[in-house]
């Protein structure tokens, strides 16, 4: 496995997860021990026991292959084998990028099982997002598929190389050229005498933030906490061994990855099957083969799996229950996907952060439609405050402050950003407007109102308006430039990017070019261009975006 093609590494580069990590309080993390939510496992003995419970049960399943669950778990041995033969060493920090596959578990486990720790990142990000979380992390480096979806990732791993001498290995899933090819680390002959030791209290992996300002931001979870989600999710969903989830979303994502998706399934013995394509034909076929009973989807997703049982040959039967989340839901819509698609919706309202919110099985239709849940855990601890940072009456509308057991106490090397994120008293604030109803059958249940932060929820995705506009003001072309969001029956909310140029205008097709030039994430391209004379202002000069959609969403 040669690397000589790559940069030497840094060697000042810090192994040590501790350093810009923030730490839950002791007093804290002692309560959760007591409460049971803790047990000291890694993460990956998620697998390690259900091989040893169930070693013959299918525990993922792709379009290519099959694995049960004592073969996964033989694989992840082998290939953190062949991940530290390749000089990956426990604490290293490696940016996994593979679409839904059983590859993608696999080497989830793997790297694991090395004690190393995966950078979550999801397909549609590019060498912007790439560069930026490899310079935060100190990522070592970086597993790609070759091809997916028209884009060439090899060619964005020689650029991120080149920015980054730390970035020393590429693995590459497929035509490798000159980088590792995925191929050599499963076939790898060696194994693991046994997996190196790992705190539990220390980061396991680093998902990503919907990049609420700037660009998006990373989320050390622990292996405490993020076990504790895992199995926590998995029992209020009441799955047993006898559900198959689906991994219609990206994996990298917290919500297919363990809210309870394939890690919370894991954790009752269910079978995983992962598909890269989740449109109603493939996906309602996948369901029927495999008798899938629990999956998750964002709102536009749901809404047009509904709509596909009017023409789809073959329905989703066997769908028992399906999350429902990534944006508010209107309660018309919540309706139609329980009489179309599931009677066992549940709306589910959280964030990689940690908190999660959402219904229940047993719930009634009335929580179910009007409400985004109740908080997972007994200890989650929620504020509801006003501008001025003062709680509000129960009932009354504010701003989310959140923590518990699972919710991070400060984003990864980002002092900038957990200054502004959290209270002084560890409350992680959330940038949603929310209500916690006080009374009736709705007491307790969150209801989202809008938001505080200024990002636009498109598709499922969380895009920071702050930092599309940033790559848009780049263009010779601009002198203005404000990304809103609009209404839009299937993504949920578009992206308009209403422009003021200086001189001649360019077209939405040039703009999305510069954009791809640049590395900006695929999904925060302007589905609108909006060219204006000028751009709305407050009485102190920022851009008024309110007057600004409600100019762009009247009638011409």
């Amino acid at each position: 496995m040669s690397t000589a093609f790559l940069p030497d590494r840094d060697k000042g580069l810090s192994r040590d997860l501790a350093v810009g990590f923030v730490p839950f309080p002791a007093e804290r993390a002692e309560e959760y021990r007591r409460a049971g939510y803790w047990t000291g496992r890694r993460l990956d003995s998620i697998l390690s026991e259900a091989a040893a419970a169930r070693p013959d049960k299918p525990a993922i399943v792709d379009a290519q292959s099959s694995y049960t669950f004592a073969e996964l778990d033989a694989l992840a041995d082998r290939v953190a084998a062949g991940f530290v033969d390749l000089g990956i060493a426990a604490g290293d920090r490696v940016l996994l990028q593979l679409p839904n596959s059983c590859q993608f578990a696999i080497a989830f486990f793997g790297l694991l099982r090395a004690g190393a720790v995966p950078v979550m990142c999801l397909p549609g990000h590019r060498t912007a997002e790439l560069g930026h979380f490899a310079q935060i992390s100190d990522a070592v480096a970086l597993i790609v598929p070759d091809k997916a979806a028209g884009f060439d990732y090899r060619e964005m791993a020689t650029q991120l190389v080149a920015g980054h001498p730390a970035l020393r290995h590429v693995i590459v899933d497929g035509e490798a050229g000159p980088y590792v090819p995925w191929s050599s680390i499963v076939g790898f002959s060696g194994t693991l005498a046994e997996p190196p030791p790992v705190n539990t209290s220390l980061p396991a992996l680093l998902l990503v933030s919907g990049g609420t300002t700037g660009l998006p931001k990373l989320i050390a979870r622990t292996h405490d906490d993020y076990v504790y989600t895992s199995v926590a999710c998995a029992q209020a969903c009441e799955m047993t061994d006898r559900d198959a989830y689906l991994v219609a979303l990206p994996a990298g994502h917290n919500f297919p990855l363990g809210c309870p998706g394939m890690l919370g399934s894991m954790t009752v013995g269910a079978t995983t099957v992962f598909t890269a394509d989740p449109s109603p034909e493939n996906a309602f076929a996948l369901i029927d083969k495999y008798r899938i009973t629990v999956t998750g989807l964002v709102n536009a997703l749901a809404k047009l799996w509904a709509q596909a049982c009017e023409w789809e040959p073959v329905l989703p039967t066997s769908l028992r229950f399906v999350q429902v989340g990534g944006s508010r839901m209107s309660p018309e819509d919540a309706r139609f996907i329980l009489e179309r698609l599931t009677p066992g919706m549940s709306q589910i309202f959280g964030m990689a952060e940690g908190m999660l919110n959402f219904t229940r099985p047993g719930d009634p239709e009335d929580v179910v439609v009007h409400t985004q849940g109740r908080p997972m855990s007994p200890h989650d601890e929620m504020r509801v405050v006003d501008e001025n940072g003062d709680e509000v009456a129960p009932g009354e509308e504010g701003e989310l402050l959140v923590r518990g057991p699972y919710t991070l106490n400060g984003y990864y090397r980002d002092d900038e950003a957990n200054a502004r994120s959290f209270s002084p008293d560890g409350f992680y604030r959330s940038g949603d407007r929310v209500r916690i109803f006080a009374d009736g059958p709705r007491a307790g249940y969150v209801e989202v109102v809008g938001r505080i932060k200024d990002v636009i929820h498109r598709g499922g995705e969380t895009v920071s308006a702050t930092d599309l506009e940033d790559h848009l003001h780049t263009h010779p072309a601009i002198y203005a430039a404000a990304a809103v969001a609009l209404p839009d029956e299937y993504l949920g909310e578009k992206i308009c990017a209403a422009v003021v140029f200086r001189g001649k205008p360019i077209s939405l097709a040039e703009l999305n070019a510069f954009l791809d030039d640049r590395g900006a994430s695929t999904h925060a391209r302007p589905d609108v261009l909006a060219p204006l004379p000028s751009l709305p202002t407050t009485a102190v000069g920022k851009v008024d975006k309110k007057a600004l959609v409600a100019r762009l969403s009247s009638p011409q």
